[in-house]
């Protein structure tokens, strides 16, 4: 037993030299990695005016769904997204084997009508030359005119249907209403089209416009002809513009207006479909005591918006914010930064938590 206790004792006693050893060995580790140079603002009291500015997708003034009122398997299609199209140009054709076969029945009965309108005629005028000459009686003018105007209202009658079985023929063969660039495709050769099914969207890319949603605070002041402001985001070029249409309710739209706004000829690559930020000359007066930032300041990270601040060991620190309306490049904070805090505008390298910085 006691040669057990000694031993244990040795172990014991060898572990805490060891671990004494290690802790001498242990050397205090310096950060030596290079700080990245970053820009900071202060915040202040907000005095500037800012506009109301709005949201919106743009999308061309012009365009159209293609469809047809008739029935049919889809014959072939004669034109790919894309390609660009002349006014009646033929886009795609649908089967109109019945159509067809109607029209045949229609123009034989025209040649028919024809016919007989023709006898008629010449039953018509001798006749009235007989009655001239005393040659005929008043009965049997009386029956020939009948005729001759009956057979007069069956060809127009044969004619006028010809009109409805080329109309219908029309309806299958599917022509562009206007110059443009086909941009949808929505059936294949072989479906099934039916009446008022949108078959391709053809689109006009002379002239756009931008479909902005304004709230009820503001939409009394949106006036129509005013010349206007317009951000394209994915461009980053700004172009002018002029409000050609503005709402008057807002029943469907829960308290927002519909505003439309036509882009003004100018040599950025507009398409269809693009963001863009309205800023109307409506000023505004912001509050005095919000906290605004600009916008090329925020961080995003899925659906979280916040910051970079200084922290008092001089490193960087993302801050959260909850963030308020928008004054054209500028937001509102609501939470998150206070007065003369600094906050950083931009950076010379990647920041994240904890990165040293040098205020520039």
């Amino acid at each position: 037993m006691k040669n057990r206790n000694y031993i244990i004792t040795a172990v014991l006693t060898m572990t805490l030299v060891l671990a004494s050893c290690g802790e001498t060995e242990k050397k205090a580790v310096v950060d030596n990695s290079p700080a990245v140079p970053v820009q900071v603002r202060t915040v202040a009291e907000n005095t500037e005016n800012s506009f109301v500015t709005s949201s919106g997708k743009i999308e061309a003034a012009k365009s159209a769904n293609i469809s047809t009122r008739m029935m049919g398997y889809v014959d072939k299609i004669y034109v790919k997204v894309g390609d660009k199209v002349k006014n009646g140009q033929l886009l795609l054709s649908v089967n109109n084997a019945d159509v067809s076969a109607k029209l045949a029945q229609v123009n034989a009965g025209i040649t028919e009508a024809t016919a007989a309108f023709t006898n008629a005629e010449k039953d018509y005028q001798r006749f009235t030359n007989l009655f001239n000459e005393n040659s005929a009686s008043q009965k049997e003018l009386d029956d020939i005119t009948a005729n001759y105007n009956m057979a007069q209202a069956r060809l127009e009658s044969a004619k006028q249907m010809k009109n409805g079985v080329n109309a219908q023929m029309g309806y299958a063969n599917i022509r562009a209403p206007f110059a443009g660039v086909v941009t949808n495709k929505f059936i294949n050769a072989g479906d099934m089209a039916n009446p008022g099914m949108p078959l391709l969207e053809v689109e006009s890319p002379e002239k756009h416009q931008v479909l902005t949603m304004v709230a009820e605070s503001e939409i009394l002041d949106i006036k129509l002809n005013t010349e206007v402001t317009v951000l394209i985001k994915s461009l980053h070029k700004t172009v002018k513009g002029k409000v050609t249409e503005v709402s008057s309710s807002a029943k469907n739209t829960g308290g927002q207006y519909l505003v439309k706004v036509m882009l003004d000829a100018s040599d950025a690559k507009i398409l269809s479909g693009m963001y863009a930020t309205v800023q109307f000359p409506v000023e505004r007066k912001a509050n005095a005591s919000a906290i605004m930032i600009p916008t090329e300041a925020l961080v995003e990270k899925g659906q979280l918006t916040g910051v970079y601040t200084i922290s008092q060991s001089g490193t960087a620190l993302l801050r959260w914010l909850r963030l308020g309306r928008v004054f054209g490049d500028k937001v509102e904070v609501l939470s998150g930064l206070s007065q003369e805090e600094q906050y950083v505008v931009s950076s010379e390298g990647k920041l994240f938590n904890g990165v040293k910085v040098s205020v520039q």
